[in-house]
């Protein structure tokens, strides 16, 4: 029998007006210590997103969302230094609670015998 690997993820999510508290989920981030697994996808639906502020600008969200693949990836180039920290750290600085455009949900566990796949399974579940 195969031994399961723990993981940890969160929901990405746009909050056009703060102030609201309304969200859009735009994609995941998952981590397993274990494995050393870093990874986040994002699919965000301008539609959707208009829905909850047509004032919304996109282009600024989608520039932020890219900065927030950036440091998951551990870009050096990025920018940030949050992109250097080891995976662990990247993943528990992004996942902080704040009050921010971009926020991720709170970090959920689950276990899988291989973390290849995972991150799509996770955006047919909550994202799209």
């Amino acid at each position: 029998m195969q031994e399961l690997l723990v993981y940890e993820y969160a929901v990405i999510r746009v909050v056009p007006r703060v102030e609201r508290e309304e969200f859009v989920n735009v994609g995941v981030i998952v981590f397993c210590k274990k494995t050393r697994f870093l990874e986040s996808s994002v699919i965000l639906s301008r539609t959707k997103l208009h829905c909850l502020d047509p004032e919304t600008d996109p282009e600024s969200i989608e520039a932020n969302l890219q900065a927030f693949r950036g440091i998951v990836s551990g870009d050096r180039n990025s920018g940030s230094a949050i992109a250097r920290l080891d995976a662990a750290s990247r993943f528990r600085w992004l996942t902080a609670t704040r009050s921010t455009v971009i926020q991720c949900s709170k970090v959920h566990p689950g276990m899988s015998v291989t973390m290849e796949g995972i991150v799509d399974q996770l955006l047919d579940k909550l994202v799209r």
